[in-house]
């Protein structure tokens, strides 16, 4: 990563080439701003780079944004849609149809980062990582930059009927962002190679990589969409959608590491842990 922002327990900093300085911005500032503008910013920052930062602690890299995101735009991801419901059609018109699949995801609060742990459901027994390139929009829509996401999903809620879409995807650690913010400048636009690995007890219990040329929609489809009836006057974190489903018979479980990478983006690792209650032994009433 030629160029990075980090969110610090002490705000904002530039890292360029292993050399980092302070940003007098918050990310809300600069994606308040046009890309133009921000990008004198943060470029002004990177000249200024001295020393390591990092001893501060780091923090995901949000600070005012929602986390939303998109799914069904892989074909894999329609697949493993199909495979754990019985509402097959339902999703082929999703990956075809004009209209995307986007919803909410997480408040920023909400968000865990880099090397902290993400969860799965407690009530939930089939749960996967859904590895994905997310799209970090000024306030004006404008791309500012990528970051990596985990949209930690139940597949057993989410399959049982669609309209559980939002207990299966938004639940206490479910969403994990970073490890940091690339400028779209530095990035460029893609395609991207993303990775997923999956390492339970030393080995590696699941393991793929896909690209986002495999995607059935462009990140700007994806971002005018958002915006058509929304506004986000301190910007926005929209998660792509996943092209990695694992087949039927596998499940992350507590203990496991998940690794997502993307040469450009850095490696996003998050352990896992179970949150939530169990529904044995819970009077529903």
């Amino acid at each position: 990563m030629p160029i990075s922002l980090h969110h610090l327990r002490t705000g904002w900093a530039v890292c360029q080439d292993g050399s980092w300085a302070e940003l007098d911005h918050t990310l809300a500032d600069l994606l308040a701003m046009p890309v133009g503008r921000a990008r004198k910013v943060v470029e002004a920052a990177a000249g200024n780079v001295s020393g390591d930062l990092r001893f501060r602690g780091i923090r995901p890299p949000v600070d005012q944004q929602e986390i939303w995101a998109a799914g069904v735009t892989y074909r894999r991801s329609r697949d493993g849609r199909r495979e754990e419901s019985g509402h097959g059609a339902l999703y082929d018109h999703v990956y075809t149809g004009d209209r995307p699949e986007i919803f909410f995801k997480s408040s920023p609060w909400r968000v865990v980062g880099d090397q902290d742990t993400v969860g799965i459901r407690a009530d939930s027994g089939w749960d996967v990582p859904e590895a994905e390139i997310g799209l970090v929009l000024n306030a004006g829509g404008e791309l500012f930059g990528y970051t990596l996401g985990n949209d930690m999903s139940s597949r057993s809620i989410e399959g049982e009927n669609p309209l559980y879409l939002p207990q299966a995807k938004i639940y206490d650690r479910a969403c994990a962002i970073g490890p940091a913010i690339v400028p779209s400048w530095a990035a460029g636009p893609g395609p991207f190679e993303i990775g997923l690995r999956v390492l339970r007890d030393g080995g590696e219990a699941y393991t793929a990589t896909t690209s986002t040329s495999a995607m059935a929609r462009s990140f700007q489809d994806l971002a005018a969409w958002l915006f058509r009836a929304l506004s986000f006057p301190a910007g926005v974190v929209l998660l792509t959608g996943t092209g990695m489903v694992p087949d039927a018979d596998f499940t992350v479980r507590a203990g496991d590491t998940i690794e997502i990478w993307c040469p450009e983006l850095g490696i996003l690792t998050n352990r896992v842990v179970a949150v939530g209650r169990d529904l044995i032994g819970v009077d529903d009433g």
